[in-house]
């Protein structure tokens, strides 16, 4: 069952609303099932008219901001545009790399193969970087932050299986399910920009949801590893 939706705001006003989007509950309607419930859809029933700022994969959860106003979101697209935004993931993936830290940069490219797909294309592939932190590891996984610098289409997902990292549950780049987690293993942790009308820069942080949480403590009983000194983090 959905969460209602005063439960998924983390912030309000006549400008702006922020909100903590469920996994497996698409950003806009779907094209194949347009009679199944989204986000902007069930977010329209309670606060009325919104415009789509940018968007989260169905099965990534996590902050997500949209504009009340045209003229705010006109604002915030800007920022979106001009990478004045910063994103801070949480990807949970598969296998545990020799560094501690990473800034890729490998050009992609949208629909890149028959699996609609974002490929590493050095010919017509846009340029990319995100830069991913080791926060804990793991036997055979690791819980990385990822920075996404661009926008491209499944950039966190496509670098990491590029790497040889795929996220756990992303079974259209390589990732393997893991008991306890039916779904992608990537939270929309933290969102920081300028408010489209004071200017004041303003952070929204997003819990992490039950499903990760239980497999980041299975993982760490598992293999004795000590929590992360993290407030964004369960330990």
């Amino acid at each position: 069952m959905l969460p209602s939706t005063p439960s998924l705001a983390l912030y309000a006003d006549q400008d702006i609303l922020v909100v903590n989007k469920p996994a497996d509950l698409p950003t806009l309607v779907d094209g194949y099932r347009p009679e199944a419930p989204y986000l902007l859809g069930l977010l329209k029933a309670e606060y009325g008219e919104l415009w789509v700022v940018h968007r989260l994969d169905r099965q990534t959860s996590g902050v997500i901001v949209f504009a009340r106003s045209a003229a705010a979101h006109r604002t915030l697209n800007i920022q979106f545009e001009k990478r004045k935004v910063e994103k801070v993931y949480h990807a949970l993936v598969q296998g545990s790399p020799a560094w501690e830290a990473k800034n890729v940069n490998l050009p992609l490219r949208a629909n890149g193969d028959r699996r609609h797909r974002s490929t590493v294309d050095a010919i017509r592939g846009k340029p990319c970087s995100t830069e991913l932190r080791l926060l804990e590891r793991y036997a055979d996984h690791a819980l990385l932050e990822a920075i996404p610098h661009t926008g491209r289409t499944h950039q966190i997902r496509a670098h990491l299986a590029a790497l040889g990292h795929p996220i756990v549950g992303d079974h259209l780049y390589g990732g393997k399910s893991l008991e306890g987690l039916t779904r992608l293993g990537l939270h929309a942790s933290r969102l920081k920009f300028c408010h489209p009308v004071s200017g004041v820069e303003v952070e929204f942080r997003a819990p992490m949801p039950d499903d990760l949480t239980h497999a980041l403590k299975t993982l760490r009983q598992e293999n004795l590893s000590p929590p992360v000194e993290d407030d964004t983090l369960l330990s």
